[in-house]
């Protein structure tokens, strides 16, 4: 499924217009978005919860040449999903 599938069934179970049903795809986007920007977590409960994790700096190699380079830490985002969500999708 892709975005404009979720939103032309969101739109038909909630019974909206397909541009309220994008909005509010787009407001829930953007707040777990800003919410990861600032460190925080997001949770849903029954579904899971979004966070942020820190990566090592570390070593990797150029594919093409098979030189080293150094890949430089970051902040990536995680979802770990909720135990209703895991136990639907057994």
């Amino acid at each position: 499924m892709n975005k404009a599938e979720l939103i032309t069934r969101i739109a038909k179970e909630a019974r909206v217009t397909r541009v309220q049903a994008s909005r509010s795809i787009q407001t829930i986007t953007e707040e777990i978005t800003r919410a990861l920007k600032q460190g925080k977590r997001l949770t849903l409960v029954g579904f899971g919860t979004f966070a942020t994790s820190r990566r090592k700096a570390r070593t990797g190699r150029n594919p093409q040449t098979g030189k080293p380079l150094r890949i430089a830490a970051r902040r990536v985002p995680r979802f770990i999903p909720g135990r209703a969500l895991k136990q639907a999708v057994r």
